[in-house]
């Protein structure tokens, strides 16, 4: 077996480094002075509620009830024959991280023109107490609820039960409203 020669390289390398580094000078960078932090508010969209809606108050909507738009409409949207733009699925969450998620979900699919929504909210689990046939769960039972909210139900023409390729008993479609121009509510 050959050794290798670990031994420091010859002189010569020194001296033809130093000959190539020699007019080299150090540059020191510019000294910059610390500026006060940036600070950004929230620069979330806003909804404007104004023009969200006009005409009546808005009444609470119920499992598969409408407002505001016409019968074949309704039908094609309880027969889970609208396109599904998001889905938001509210397994393992609880009660308060559920609320804030379907607040946030429906107000940025809102925002970004979305106009069938799903919201996967789990068939519940059966509570000791319950009768065998009233299993239901916290979430499923406030979904409802939660949509009705002042800061939600403007924004919502119906919300019904999903078919049961979409999650059935387990799942609520929304249909929100279209986003529309000032020039179109004065018409």
């Amino acid at each position: 077996m050959k050794h290798l020669d670990t031994a420091a390289p010859p002189a010569v390398d020194d001296d033809v480094w130093a000959e190539t580094v020699k007019d080299v000078k150090k540059i020191r960078p510019a000294e910059e002075k610390p500026s006060a932090p940036l600070i950004i508010g929230d620069i979330r969209p806003k909804i404007d509620y104004a023009a969200v809606r006009f005409g009546n108050g808005l009444e609470r909507l119920e499992l598969n009830d409408v407002d505001n738009i016409d019968r074949r409409t309704a039908d094609k949207f309880r027969r889970g024959q609208f396109k599904i733009e998001r889905r938001l699925d509210l397994h393992g969450l609880t009660e308060a991280e559920a609320h804030a998620a379907v607040n946030d979900f429906v107000r940025t699919s809102y925002l970004q023109k979305r106009r069938c929504i799903l919201i996967i909210t789990g068939k519940g689990l059966a509570r000791e107490t319950d009768v065998w046939y009233e299993k239901k769960g916290i979430i499923k039972e406030a979904v409802p609820a939660w949509l009705n909210e002042p800061e939600l139900r403007p924004l919502i023409l119906s919300f019904s039960q999903a078919v049961s390729e979409d999650g059935g008993e387990g799942a609520i479609y929304v249909l929100l409203r279209r986003q529309r121009n000032h020039q179109d509510q004065t018409t």
